[in-house]
């Protein structure tokens, strides 16, 4: 069986409640969800969530949530086919502000302005795009932190996308430490600091623990920022 999105309308608010009771459900399951907006003048947000396999134990499952957070909406199913959804979703998503930060995708180039620290990331199999509240929450405190505590030498653990390293690099112009216990991540992560001209500054690692050697031969580190799970 392939994959299903299942998927319902909300407000904005609605919606932020509801992606976050399904974050924190599916979890463990690794299930993409997503929030986007259709209509802004008519408040209209569409959650949706993928899965793959027998879907009723699923939509079981965020029918129960909806119930408990009291917002009983009607969800939709949707077989998808066999297209990369990763791609195709974030080609979709509208450029990021954060402080001085904008993150975007090649195809909103034009949308930078003349002293935005601009951070281009493209479709990829890594986590940090700007769109999530906690990486969009870190580019603003890294504007804070650079500014009262003037860092040498940082490390990004977790680094995913290197979306908040290349940031490091852009603000800073420091040398930063990008590590990841997923080599997928370290790939696109080095991809992403080749394409925004900060790979002389951002050395991308795998590195599944602290035992790697990598972190006795950089310490000490001024900054480090881990926007990973716990």
């Amino acid at each position: 069986m392939g994959q299903t999105r299942l998927h319902l309308t909300a407000s904005k608010i609605e919606a932020d409640r509801i992606f976050a009771a399904l974050d924190a459900a599916f979890e463990d399951d690794g299930l993409p969800i997503a929030v986007l907006e259709l209509d802004e003048e008519k408040d209209i947000h569409e959650v949706s969530l993928y899965a793959d396999g027998d879907i009723d134990p699923v939509e079981a499952r965020v029918r129960d949530i909806l119930a408990g957070l009291g917002l009983p909406k009607p969800v939709e199913c949707e077989t998808l086919p066999d297209i990369d959804w990763v791609s195709r979703s974030l080609e979709g998503l509208k450029p990021v502000r954060a402080g001085r930060f904008i993150v975007h995708g090649s195809h909103d180039r034009a949308k930078r302005h003349a002293g935005d620290l601009a951070i281009e990331i493209e479709a990829g199999l890594a986590f940090g795009t700007g769109h999530h509240g906690t990486t969009a929450g870190c580019l603003e405190m890294l504007e804070q932190v650079v500014l009262r505590e003037r860092p040498r030498n940082a490390l990004d653990l977790g680094t995913g996308s290197a979306v908040l390293a290349i940031a490091l690099a852009k603000l800073a112009h420091i040398p930063v430490l990008a590590t990841d216990i997923d080599p997928v991540a370290v790939r696109v992560a080095a991809a992403n600091a080749r394409l925004n001209q900060v790979k002389a500054l951002v050395e991308t690692v795998t590195a599944p623990g602290f035992h790697n050697p990598i972190f006795a031969r950089r310490a000490p580190f001024d900054l480090i920022v881990a926007n990973i799970l716990a």
